[in-house]
């Protein structure tokens, strides 16, 4: 939300309503509204929210002084490439270990993160007061590591396993099939090509 926010603010616009919240992040206009008043944030339902002050908000959120702390459970090609991406980019939020099933990746340091065995899941969430897990497993083993993951005190969870998580109310969850993605922008690429080619044509023969 933080980008949509600067792009709204880039643009010289000084309020968004709930509901384009709401479809920027595949959500509700309900729950939006309940989840910035649970932050002591209200909007004018003339006007709606003021960027500027929520984004402000939202950064104070991110940003805290305390920081956040993640781990990351699946140590293949797609959570190395994160491991490998991610220091730096947020100050505050730091992914503090990496788990997996495989010995050989045990104990090992990749990008400053060490690698532990499943089993000490729940004992590194409590001990490092994790509040974030990244899923990078695959999709049958997804639902376990989630269920582990919020026993174990985490409240977000940016799931990259291609399936859908059934979680309590009041855990966050962001999906991120990058397999689905490129299907759509090749689906909607092949499109954009045929109306071209179909334009060309009719062109052509006029």
């Amino acid at each position: 939300m933080r980008r949509f926010l600067e792009e709204r603010l880039a643009r010289k616009e000084h309020f968004v309503f709930s509901h384009e919240i709401a479809k920027h992040i595949h959500a509700s206009s309900a729950s939006v509204r309940r989840d910035l008043m649970k932050i002591g944030f209200t909007g004018s339902p003339k006007r709606g929210y003021d960027i500027e002050e929520l984004l402000k908000k939202t950064i104070d959120l991110i940003e805290s002084k305390e920081g956040q702390r993640a781990v990351l459970v699946g140590i293949g090609n797609l959570g190395r490439a994160l491991l490998s991406f991610f220091p730096g980019r947020l100050p505050r939020l730091e992914i503090v270990a990496g788990f997996d099933t495989n010995p050989e990746k045990f104990d090992r340091i990749l990008h400053g993160c060490k690698v532990y065995p499943m089993a000490r899941l729940s004992e590194i969430l409590r001990e490092q007061r994790v509040s974030i897990g990244i899923i990078t497993v695959p999709a049958a083993a997804a639902q376990d590591v989630a269920d582990e993951l919020v026993a174990g005190g985490v409240r977000g969870i940016l799931n990259f396993a291609p399936t859908k998580l059934r979680l309590p109310a009041g855990i966050f969850v962001e999906n991120l099939d990058v397999t689905m993605s490129l299907e759509k922008v090749a689906y909607f690429a092949a499109q954009q090509k045929h109306s071209r080619e179909k334009g060309t044509d009719e062109h052509e023969r006029n």
